[in-house]
C-alpha cells in the first residue's frame, strides 16, 4: 500500500470523470508567478493554498489556507516553504481554485477482508467526531454497487432529495476509480456541491494504492509519498522502483542517526531485528527486507542501498529458516553488493553478522565465510544460533565462537 499525495489523487478522480478544482504543485514561489501567465483561473479566481505534503490534520497545523488573491497565495506559499513540521520540510505547495459552497460531504471507498466498503456522511474536519452519522455499504469481491445502494445510502446522510441522484452518481465513479486504479483505500473530504450550478466536486483527495500494481499503470507518472510524511530518499525510491518489477520483494527505508544496519530476511525478522537492537540500547540505520525468493540483483542493489548508510559500525544479515527462499541464491546477491560497495570505499571498520538457514543454507553460508578471505569483517552463523545471540555479538562485541 503506498500513499499518493493530493495532487495527483485528484488527477486520478478527474480521470474517472469526478469533477475537481483547477490547481497546479509548485516548489518554489516564483513558479506561481510564471504559471499564472499560463492559467487565467489564478488570477481571476479566489485560491486556496496547501502544503503538498503527506501530513494530517493540516488545516489544525495552519497549512491551508483560503481565499486568497495571487498575491496573498505567493505570500502563503513563501511562508509554508518555510515551515518545518515535526522535522518534515514543506517542499511542495498545492494551489487550487476556492469553490464556493455550503454543502459538505464526506465519502470513502476502502478494502475490507470480503471486498470493499463504501462510506458517506456529511464531511468537514472534525468528521471522525460525528462517526456515527457514517453510512457504510459492503460490496463483495468482484461486485459493483448498484444505483439503489448507493441512493438508498445517500438518503441515510440526510442530504437532500435533490442532491441524491448526484450523490449516488460520483459515489459509483469513485468505486469504479478504486476499482481500476488498485486502490486500497480512497476519501473524499470534503465533497462540495459549487453554489452556482449545484454539481459535486472533490475538494481534497486522500488516496492509498498498491504500489505493487504500478506495471499495470502507465500512466502513474507520480512518485508515491513516504510513510514516514518526507519525501523518498533517491536510495529509497530506487528501491521502490525495483521491487514494483521483480518477483517476491525487497524493501528499503532510511533512519539517520542509527550506527545499526539491518539486512533481514523477511518481514518478521525485520521487526524482530529492530526490536532486539533497540532493546539492546543500539540504535537502527535503517528498515529492510527481502523476501518471496526475489532475483540475486535486486538483492545486490539492496545490499549496496544498505552499504551506502551514513555512520554504520555494523550490519545485521539475515533471518530464521526459508521455506522456498534459495540462501545460497540470495546470498550470491548480498555478497556481490558487499564487493562492490567495498570497491567504492564503503564497509570500512564496518563488521557484518551473518545468520540465516533455509534451503541451499551450507552453501550460502560457506560463501559468505569466504570473505573473510577478502579482508570482510564478517561472522556468520548457522540455524542453530539464536536470532538474539547475533544481536547480542553484534553490538557488545562478545566473542565470536561458534560460527559456521
Amino acid at each position: 500500500m503506498a500513499k499518493v499525495l493530493e495532487g495527483p489523487g485528484m488527477g486520478l478522480l478527474a480521470k474517472w470523470g469526478m469533477a475537481v478544482p483547477h490547481y497546479v504543485v509548485v516548489t518554489a514561489v516564483d513558479q506561481i508567478e510564471r504559471l499564472a501567465h499560463a492559467n487565467s483561473w489564478l488570477r481571476e479566481k479566489r485560491l486556496v493554498v496547501k502544503a503538498h505534503e503527506a501530513i494530517g490534520s493540516r488545516m489544525k497545523l495552519g497549512l491551508v489556507k483560503v481565499g486568497l488573491d495571487l498575491a496573498g497565495a505567493q505570500k502563503a506559499a513563501a511562508e509554508m516553504f518555510a515551515r518545518d513540521i515535526g522535522g518534515i520540510a514543506i517542499g511542495q505547495v498545492i494551489i487550487s481554485e476556492e469553490v464556493r459552497h455550503q454543502e459538505e460531504y464526506y465519502l470513502a471507498v476502502k478494502s475490507t477482508r470480503n471486498g470493499a466498503e463504501i462510506l458517506m456522511g456529511p464531511g468537514g474536519i472534525d468528521v471522525e467526531a460525528h462517526w456515527d452519522r457514517i453510512g457504510a455499504v459492503a460490496i463483495p469481491v468482484g461486485g459493483e454497487p448498484t444505483g439503489d445502494q448507493l441512493e438508498n445510502l445517500a438518503k441515510e446522510t440526510g442530504a437532500p432529495l435533490v442532491r441524491i441522484e448526484g450523490f449516488a452518481d460520483f459515489a459509483l465513479k469513485l468505486y469504479q476509480c478504486y476499482d481500476q486504479e488498485d486502490g486500497s483505500y480512497i476519501e473524499i473530504n470534503p465533497l462540495a456541491v459549487r453554489e452556482s450550478d449545484g454539481t459535486f466536486v472533490a475538494l481534497d483527495a486522500v488516496t492509498l494504492v498498491d504500489a505493487d500494481a504500478r506495471f499495470r499503470h502507465p500512466d502513474w507518472n507520480f512518485t508515491f509519498a513516504s510513510e514516514f510524511g518526507r519525501p523518498y530518499t533517491q536510495a529509497e525510491q530506487a528501491i521502490l522502483e525495483i521491487d514494483a518489477r521483480i518477483k517476491g520483494s525487497v524493501k528499503f527505508i532510511e533512519i539517520p542517526g542509527g550506527d545499526t544496519a539491518l539486512l533481514p530476511a523477511g518481514g518478521g525478522a525485520s521487526v524482530y531485528y529492530s526490536d532486539a537492537v533497540l532493546a539492546m540500547g543500539g540504535t537502527i540505520a535503517n528498515y529492510a527486507e527481502y523476501s518471496g525468493d526475489p532475483p540475486d540483483w535486486a538483492v545486490e542493489a539492496l545490499t549496496e542501498k544498505v552499504c551506502g548508510l551514513k555512520g554504520i559500525k555494523r550490519i545485521i544479515v539475515g533471518g530464521a529458516i526459508a521455506n522456498f527462499t534459495n540462501v545460497k541464491k540470495t546470498f550470491a546477491g548480498i555478497i556481490a553488493g558487499f564487493r562492490k560497495a567495498r570497491s567504492e570505499g564503503k564497509l570500512d571498520g564496518v563488521a557484518i553478522w551473518v545468520r540465516r538457514g533455509g534451503p541451499f543454507e551450507k552453501e550460502g553460508l560457506a560463501a559468505m565465510k569466504a570473505l573473510s578471505a577478502e579482508g570482510f569483517d564478517i561472522n556468520v552463523y548457522d540455524r542453530y544460533t539464536p536470532l538474539t545471540d547475533i544481536v547480542d555479538y553484534a553490538l557488545r562485541g562478545a566473542p565470536a565462537t561458534g560460527g559456521v
